[in-house]
């Protein structure tokens, strides 16, 4: 008797989370206009950064993945206050959190939702923003390999933030004030490892590093922006 219950339990959490997936996914597609904002956001920052600081070649090949790794950590700074607002206000959240299944499997689903919707269109704009900078072709593909592994953390643990914060009208400053302290890991090794690539230095370390910090945001962050979640709306 326990063996078919473990048996049937197993599938049903794999179909909650893509359900929940499919949905924001179909959600966010009917948003385009919130899709698109901060991809545009992601291209002008890194657009104007040679008008406004200095167009010379050696300049941008020295500051271009800073710049494009900081456009991209605002830009998912901008789209986060929407992770959970959107059901918050139309009382969807609330039915979600009231739900038997675990709360951390759909959380994790939206967060997946949002790193899609974001962090990928990040990561294929990408190499057009490095040819910008002036950036070799090795470079950019360490680039891309960095916003692949650092992406998904920005979403990960923003989420923390956009659920202490889903209930506050002026959330999404204080998610930018709550979460860009924990975002500086990230930036600084995500920076540093195409900076190595770019002087030909070894970039296995920093790559090791961005790999545990994605691993420990993937276990951590769903569990603790859950349990944000049930702070929230108990309030």
């Amino acid at each position: 008797m326990n063996v078919s219950v473990q048996n049937t339990a197993s599938p049903s959490v794999m179909s909650i989370f893509i359900t929940v997936l499919k949905r924001d996914l179909t959600l966010a597609y009917r948003r385009r206009q919130d899709l698109v904002n901060p991809m545009i956001f992601f291209v002008i920052v890194v657009s104007l950064f040679p008008l406004g600081v200095s167009p010379e070649k050696s300049f941008l090949q020295e500051a271009g993945a800073g710049v494009v790794w900081v456009a991209a950590l605002l830009a998912t700074l901008l789209s986060l206050d929407s992770l959970f607002r959107s059901d918050f206000e139309d009382g969807s959240l609330e039915q979600i959190v009231l739900t038997p299944q675990p709360l951390f499997i759909m959380v994790l689903a939206k967060i997946t939702a949002h790193w899609l919707v974001t962090g990928v269109p990040l990561i294929i704009l990408s190499p057009m923003l490095g040819v910008m900078m002036h950036l070799d072709f090795d470079t950019i593909k360490v680039l891309m390999l960095t916003l692949l592994l650092g992406t998904p953390v920005l979403s990960l643990v923003g989420a923390i933030g956009a659920a202490l914060t889903v209930g506050l009208r002026v959330g999404g400053v204080l998610i930018s004030l709550l979460i860009l302290p924990l975002y500086i890991p990230v930036l600084i090794f995500g920076t540093g490892t195409v900076q190595a690539a770019a002087n030909m230095l070894p970039i296995e370390g920093y790559i090791a590093l961005m790999g545990a910090i994605f691993a420990l945001a993937l276990t951590m962050s769903p569990l603790a922006a859950a349990a944000a979640l049930r702070i929230s709306l108990s309030n």
